[in-house]
C-alpha cells in the first residue's frame, strides 16, 4: 500500500472512532499535559503494523515523537518493548486504541503465518494466504503475512485467474471454461480447483496451469501429485490447520493455501502504559 493509501485509510478510520471529538480525554486532560507512552508485548508473537501506529499518531498532532524498537517482521517475547511514543497526552490518548487494534490485528496475522511456515520449514512448501480478508484490510493483512513469512496469492479478483467450482459449473465445465478463461490476457496463468483425480485429469487435458486441490488428505494428494508432476503446479487448499498442515506438506505439494491466516488470527496482547511527565 502506497503511503497515500494507508494514510487516506487512517483518516477514515480516526474519523469513525474520533467522531466529533474525544469527549473524555478533552475534559478530563489538560491541554499542557504530556506523557511517555509504551508499547510493551505482553505475550509472543511477529510484529506487524508498527508504521500504521506511527502514521496514526502523526496525524493526530506532529508534535508527537514515535520510536520503533523492532520492525515488522521481527519476533518478540512476553514483556518485550515495542515502541515508544511521547509528547502531548491528549493526541496519545486519542490515538491509543487505533494504533493498538492495527498493531495487534496485524501482529496476530503475522505470527499465525510464522508458525505455518515454521511447521513446514524443511519440506520446501509455499504457505500462502487467501481472499479471505478483513474488508478494508487487505492490503495491511496481506503485508502481515509476508513479515510472517508467508507469500500472497492473488490480491483481488483482476491479478489472477482462479477457476472454482461454481465458475466450472456456470461455464459448463472445466474444459469450457479453461478455453474461455485462454481467450483474454495470455499473461495471467490459469489455475483450476478440483476435489477428485478425475477433474484433476479434465483440468490438464484443458492446459491448466495450476491446480488448487481442494479438501484432499494427504494420501490423495500425493497421487495427485504424482499426476501433475511436470504438467502443473499444485496447491492443497481447504481446512488447513496447524495439525495437518505438515502431513499436506510431505505429499510434495508446491503451495498450501490457508484462509485461517487472516480470518482466524486471534489478536496479539501488546498493550500501551502510560507515564505522565512533569513540566521543568
Amino acid at each position: 500500500m502506497s503511503d497515500f493509501g494507508l494514510i487516506e485509510d487512517l483518516r477514515r478510520w480516526l474519523a469513525e472512532d474520533v467522531g466529533w471529538g474525544d469527549v473524555t480525554t478533552n475534559r478530563c486532560v489538560p491541554e499542557s499535559a504530556r506523557c511517555v507512552g509504551r508499547f510493551a508485548a505482553r505475550g509472543a508473537g511477529v510484529l506487524s503494523g508498527i508504521d500504521c501506529a506511527r502514521q496514526v499518531f502523526a496525524l493526530l498532532d506532529p508534535a508527537v515523537v514515535f520510536e520503533a524498537h523492532l520492525a515488522d517482521g521481527e519476533p518478540f517475547e512476553p514483556g518485550t518493548p515495542v515502541a515508544t511514543v511521547s509528547g502531548p497526552a491528549r493526541p496519545i490518548l486519542t490515538g491509543e486504541r487505533l494504533s493498538l487494534n492495527l498493531v495487534q490485528r496485524l501482529s496476530a496475522v503475522a505470527s499465525l503465518t510464522r508458525r505455518f511456515v515454521d511447521a513446514v520449514s524443511d519440506t520446501g512448501v509455499t504457505i500462502l494466504d487467501t481472499r479471505k480478508t478483513t474488508p478494508g484490510l487487505r492490503r495491511l493483512e496481506k503485508a502481515a503475512v509476508v513479515h510472517g513469512g508467508g507469500c500472497n496469492h492473488r490480491f483481488g479478483l483482476s491479478d489472477g485467474i482462479l477457476i472454482k467450482d461454481n465458475h466450472i459449473i456456470a461455464a459448463g465445465g472445466i474444459a469450457a471454461a479453461v478455453e474461455a478463461a485462454r481467450s483474454g490476457n495470455a499473461m495471467l496463468r490459469v489455475e483450476v480447483e478440483v476435489d477428485t483425480l478425475g477433474q484433476l485429469e479434465e483440468a490438464l487435458d484443458a492446459g491448466a496451469d495450476g491446480l488448487l486441490l481442494d479438501n484432499m488428505g494427504p494420501d490423495l494428494l500425493r497421487e495427485a501429485v504424482a499426476l501433475a508432476r511436470g504438467r502443473a503446479w499444485t496447491e492443497a487448499s481447504g481446512g488447513v490447520n496447524l495439525t495437518t498442515v505438515r502431513a499436506l506438506a510431505e505429499s510434495g505439494v508446491d503451495y498450501i493455501s490457508i484462509g485461517a491466516l487472516t480470518h482466524s488470527a486471534a489478536a496479539v496482547d501488546i498493550g500501551l502504559d502510560f507515564e505522565m511527565q512533569t513540566s521543568k
